[in-house]
């Protein structure tokens, strides 16, 4: 008996909890806290975005020549910075894609098939989706940390102590870069996808010339699609600046902790993207 545990002494109230603790976690139960944190976290995101609408909206006149060089430096940041990146990922997008596309249904006999294949996979999808992952990855990454750092050093609560709205002077300003970036870079990789794609076939001796191809793309196209993808790229700017921001902000962090918040925010940013491009692909089937 001396060898036994404490609990185990204890009478049934002590085996009990011996058997508890050894019985596994249910994987429903782990599903369920597993849920229910998405579920907050999703809750308190939706509050942050509508806070910095809020802030947007009532002090869009406000400190204009502070807000706005900030701006022009996100919109810097991430677009003008990115577009050699960009330009690769678009030469590469249109070898892979639209060329080996224009290739197979030339072998076939299916080449007035072109302009709607590049209309659904490049236009549709793969623009606005690849330029988000690009943006989530190299600016998304350096927003989060940035802000994490300085919520972690108090120079928010300094912001504050100055009278100076944080959402304001941190938020807003890569809510709209962002956003604006992300949409101009999309239509600059879909522009390039759409030329390599084309030459790349030209040199195959694809017998497709450059009218017949451009006036595929034009037909396969409609005014539905324009304001489509401006609001998706737009979208997913605000996304990558919203979760970022908020996971940067929300709450004190130690310097230790900037690492895990930002892992956590890429794979949020990534989910919602992914659900945000899938409610637009529901937008699609029904046009």
């Amino acid at each position: 008996m001396g060898g036994m545990a404490p609990d185990v002494m204890q009478g049934p109230a002590g085996w009990r909890r011996v058997l508890v603790s050894a019985v596994p976690v249910s994987s429903t139960g782990t599903a369920g806290r597993w849920l229910l944190g998405w579920i907050e976290t999703t809750h308190r995101l939706i509050a942050f975005a509508l806070i910095t609408l809020g802030v947007m909206v009532n002090k869009s006149r406000d400190a204009l020549p502070v807000v706005r060089p900030l701006i022009l430096a996100q919109i810097a940041r991430c677009g003008v910075r990115l577009l050699p990146m960009v330009s690769f990922v678009a030469f590469a997008l249109g070898f892979v894609v639209i060329g080996q596309t224009v290739a197979l249904l030339s072998q076939v006999g299916a080449t007035q098939w072109v302009g709607t294949v590049m209309v659904t996979a490049v236009i549709r999808e793969l623009g606005p989706l690849t330029v988000a992952v690009v943006v989530l990855m190299r600016v998304g990454t350096a927003t989060l940390i940035e802000l994490g750092t300085t919520r972690a050093l108090g120079e928010v609560e300094a912001l504050e102590a100055l009278g100076i709205d944080p959402i304001h002077y941190l938020v807003v300003p890569r809510v709209i870069g962002l956003s604006l970036a992300v949409l101009a870079l999309t239509s600059y990789l879909i522009v390039g996808a759409v030329f390599s794609g084309y030459l790349f076939a030209f040199l195959q001796d694809v017998p497709l010339t450059p009218a017949e191809y451009l006036r595929q793309l034009v037909l396969a196209m409609s005014g539905a699609d324009f304001v489509l993808v401006v609001l998706k790229s737009a979208g997913f700017g605000l996304i990558i600046a919203v979760v970022t921001s908020f996971q940067g902000l929300s709450r004190p962090l130690h310097l230790s902790q900037v690492s895990q918040v930002t892992t956590r925010a890429l794979v949020a940013s990534s989910v919602a993207i992914v659900l945000l491009d899938a409610g637009f692909i529901v937008i699609y089937l029904f046009l």
